[in-house]
């Protein structure tokens, strides 16, 4: 394995920047370039360069979708959220008439992570095949469920065809796809989720997304840190804040930013990425809370230092 790729990093639903959004980041950067000669586009670039990510980019709106870089042609995917979509038109894009493999591994079933599949283009092409792997019995029901009257206008053999196979993969069993191994784990989640740890090339990525973390059973924390144990790259759902996390939305299914760090440097992993962000976050929020979790890292470290990132759309990660 090389690197990932985020093609949808919001959790429960998509969101769009808005008007009145963009309008305060183009204040934002009018303000800052005050006095500054942008005479080229070079000039231009360079400026941009200096401002915030918050100011001057988004973390995005398409719901969790992630591309892995296996090293090989296949197509390694977690999750198909409306990040889906846009993944399809660069693998069309990239296709040269030649046929494609898709490898899709789904966390779980609820919407914001299933609703990509209608409107992934590749699944139409005859000659591709995309196979849909996961640890819940009810996964091409969902899927063949979102496709029904009245939900939506084209049913699902009408489109896909035969090009669509299902694969259950049996929790805590190491699995091995196209040259990666692929082992699950049974996560806290309403309807449950499944945790996703691959390995290859000597890489180690944890896909963990749509799980609740209760601090107070050892038990629990004690699998995960197994699970997430000396792993290149943890991608973590870190929806909330702790506060929340552990008050009014106890119970929802999501973790923090804190138990993130928390979980990963008992685990001795060398990089967490957070993604599945709350989407009432604008970039300014997301971006704070980027800030607060890399001081938390930095007061709390008794080890190697853990490098932490917060998922945008199109953010890539090198292993």
């Amino acid at each position: 394995m090389k690197g990932v790729r985020f093609w949808g990093t919001r959790g429960s639903l998509p969101v769009a920047l808005t008007a009145a959004g963009l309008q305060h980041k183009l204040r934002a950067v009018l303000r800052a370039s005050q006095g500054r000669r942008l005479d080229s586009d070079t000039d231009i670039d360079r400026f941009l360069a200096t401002l915030p990510f918050a100011t001057a980019g988004t973390y995005g709106g398409h719901s969790a979708c992630v591309q892995i870089d296996a090293s090989g042609s296949d197509y390694f995917v977690c999750d198909m959220g409306s990040g889906l979509r846009a993944l399809g038109q660069a693998a069309m894009s990239q296709r040269a008439g030649k046929a494609q493999t898709f490898h899709i591994f789904m966390s779980h079933l609820h919407w914001d992570h299933i609703m990509g599949l209608p409107f992934f283009v590749p699944a139409f092409i005859p000659g591709n095949r995309v196979f849909i792997y996961g640890s819940h019995r009810e996964i091409e029901a969902a899927l063949r469920r979102q496709q029904e009257p009245p939900s939506f206008p084209v049913g699902f053999d009408t489109i896909f065809e035969s090009r669509v196979q299902f694969v259950a993969l049996e929790p805590g069993v190491r699995h091995e796809v196209a040259g990666i191994g692929v082992t699950t784990m049974l996560q806290r989640h309403t309807g449950d989720s499944y945790g996703y740890r691959f390995d290859g090339g000597g890489k180690v990525l944890v896909y963990s997304t749509d799980s609740e973390h209760p601090l107070s059973d050892p038990e629990h924390t004690d699998r995960f840190v197994r699970f997430f144990g000396d792993a290149d790259l943890v991608i973590f759902d870190a929806m909330y804040s702790l506060a929340d996390a552990i008050s009014v939305k106890a119970d929802w299914g999501h973790s923090s930013n804190v138990v993130g760090v928390e979980l990963c440097q008992m685990a001795g992993a060398k990089h967490l990425c957070m993604t599945h962000h709350e989407p009432v976050f604008d970039d300014n929020a997301i971006e704070a809370m980027l800030a607060e979790t890399r001081r938390l890292e930095e007061i709390t470290r008794s080890g190697a230092p853990l490098l932490i990132s917060a998922a945008y759309d199109g953010l890539e990660i090198r292993l």
